[in-house]
């Protein structure tokens, strides 16, 4: 919260439209979530990072809508947010580091064929959780188990 603030007023500065939209869309973002029922007025960076990856995959469905319906303007838009928002978010593994990963739960956890996805998906999800997307991580599991 402290560097969305920081980074909001570095923006107004270099006249940066984009990045001030974009960041206050992040800090109303947690201040909602700070409010919300049940919520202890502060927001760990672990919970953070999970929001903002809300946000972004937003704008990226949201992107590949425009795109598909020939909105270059309003993709332009949604890909400007989305550079902003992965600043904050921790760096995606690469495919190759998620299938070694991926091999060892697989070992670990005994599964042999497609039939024990149920079994491995999980403990990919945990494994990898903020590092890579959740449909990669699945598409690789299926590839791997067969």
């Amino acid at each position: 919260q402290q560097q969305i603030n920081t980074d909001i007023i570095t923006a107004m500065k270099a006249k940066d439209e984009a990045a001030l939209r974009t960041l206050r869309a992040l800090k109303a973002a947690l201040m909602i979530a700070a409010t919300a029922e049940g919520a202890k007025d502060t927001i760990e960076d672990d919970a953070a990072i999970k929001i903002f990856q809300k946000l972004a995959k937003q704008r990226k469905e949201s992107m590949d809508i425009f795109i598909s319906n020939g909105r270059d303007e309003l993709a332009k838009t949604e890909q400007e947010e989305l550079t902003v928002i992965e600043k904050y978010l921790p760096k995606q593994m690469s495919e190759d580091e998620i299938k070694g990963i991926l091999q060892d739960l697989i070992t670990q956890a005994g599964a042999s064929g497609p039939g024990d996805f149920a079994k491995v998906m999980p403990l990919a999800m945990k494994s990898l959780a903020g590092k890579a997307d959740g449909k990669i991580i699945s598409a690789l599991l299926k590839q791997l188990l067969g």
